[in-house]
């Protein structure tokens, strides 16, 4: 799957130094995926090379773009 960056989201990567590997990966083999209210869908992916904190990446469907990617503190486990 190919799918663009938005200019948030490649600053976002680029300060917190998350790799496309980690952000792919979450995409293509998530632990967790659902879609919110507002239509984007939201991967979830513990990252063992990151002290096994989870990755979330937010993508909107229509655009094709990921909108933002981020190490989640709310999450400390899954069900």
């Amino acid at each position: 799957m190919k799918l663009d960056f938005t200019d948030h989201a490649l600053n976002v990567q680029r300060e917190r130094a998350i790799s496309d590997t980690w952000i792919y990966t979450a995409i293509e083999n998530p632990d967790e995926r659902f879609v919110e209210d507002d239509g984007t869908i939201h991967y979830i992916k513990q990252i063992n090379d990151f002290g096994g904190r989870f990755l979330r990446v937010v993508v909107n469907p229509i655009s094709g773009k990921i909108v933002t990617v981020f190490f989640d503190r709310r999450i400390r486990k899954l069900k």
